[in-house]
């Protein structure tokens, strides 16, 4: 089939980047597979659009932010170039690459390697374009992981015409982990997309993932928690203790949605996390043992594929050190998080862990 650029210039995207060779794809075509979004009425979105309106107002704006959005594929191009239609939310705490930037990351012989981050300019408004060149030619299986913080409508891949351009395989757990939770679980303030905890814990065990990550929107609401539970999920990851207005908030809707959720899912990991702190305040070791009190309860119930971790063990590794403002994990506090988690998930699937 001949190219609808070669019938009619109109649709061929105007660019300013100058490689041999370089022709524009569109990733909601074949051989492309995209991850952890949709495309829903022109936006690529993390739920759909009318479930989030009934949830809040802080969801249906937050779930056509395309955390943990990816895009696969194979090539042996010597460089990949992006261009995007996409608008990012500003933040005086967070890098705008973690933002309103997509990163690639590449598989070859096995090993998994950052090969860039497409920087958006700092007054991103409408979209731009960037391109990364590789060293060595050869074939690799490309992912570009979508922005934390930003809306996207459009995504092009820039390849050499005439490389290979092939589907990606299956993630070796098909099924996704759904994790819910707060603006930590949304991926803030990771500097880059890649750097996000879920990001890192999918290409330790080649697992694909949905982030349900809302800031300040995650609250557990009944509506909320009828969508999760419909969902088709391998494990389930409870992570919304910061976004629990009160105590006796999270005490009223943190067991009711592990109950509900194994109710539907009787066989699946439900992993059940506090906030990441490595020294809790009184009234934070409060929220901390009711997450602990459900854990508890299920475990005395017979639920074998139950797990927590504890606040200062997520941050393990960094200490006090590990956020940008005593909240938010930095890059070295996302991996922290991701270290303890990824002992938890080695349980989960013995055969797949590194």
């Amino acid at each position: 089939m001949k190219d609808i650029t070669q019938i009619d210039k109109n649709f061929a995207l105007e660019t300013s980047i100058s490689r041999e060779g370089l022709k524009f794809y569109n990733v909601e075509q074949a051989p492309f597979q995209s991850y952890g979004v949709f495309m829903e009425n022109g936006s690529y979105r993390r739920m759909p659009e009318e479930i989030a309106k009934k949830v809040s107002l802080g969801v249906y704006v937050l779930s056509a932010h395309t955390a943990g959005g990816r895009v696969r594929f194979v090539t042996d191009s010597p460089y990949v170039a992006i261009k995007t239609e996409c608008c990012a939310q500003k933040s005086s705490q967070a890098a705008t690459a973690g933002h309103g930037g997509f990163d690639m990351y590449s598989e070859y012989n096995g090993e998994n390697r950052y090969e860039g981050t497409f920087i958006p300019p700092y007054d991103l408004e409408d979209g731009y374009e960037s391109v990364k060149d590789f060293k060595r030619v050869h074939k690799r299986i490309i992912t570009i992981n979508f922005p934390l913080y930003a809306s996207v409508s459009k995504l092009y891949i820039g390849l050499k015409e005439g490389s290979l351009l092939e589907p990606a395989p299956d993630y070796k757990i098909n099924k996704p982990v759904v994790f819910y939770g707060s603006s930590i679980t949304q991926g803030g303030c990771a500097s880059k997309p890649g750097s996000s905890y879920q990001s890192i814990l999918s290409r330790r065990f080649d697992c694909d993932y949905i982030n349900l990550g809302f800031s300040g929107g995650a609250k557990g609401e009944d509506s909320m928690i009828d969508y999760i539970k419909g969902l088709d999920m391998s494990a389930f990851v409870m992570d919304y203790d910061y976004n629990a207005p009160t105590p006796e908030h999270l005490r009223n809707t943190h067991s009711k949605m592990y109950r509900e959720v194994r109710a539907t899912h009787p066989h699946i990991p439900i992993l059940m996390l506090p906030r990441p702190k490595y020294y809790l305040e009184p009234e934070e070791e409060e929220y901390s043992d009711i997450i602990y009190q459900t854990y508890l309860s299920a475990k005395e119930a017979g639920d074998d594929k139950v797990y927590f971790i504890s606040g200062p063990k997520l941050m393990e590794l960094t200490g006090d050190n590990g956020t940008v403002d005593g909240c938010h994990p930095t890059d070295s506090g996302f991996l922290s998080m991701a270290n303890a988690i990824s002992e938890v998930f080695a349980e989960f699937w013995k055969e797949t862990s590194e």
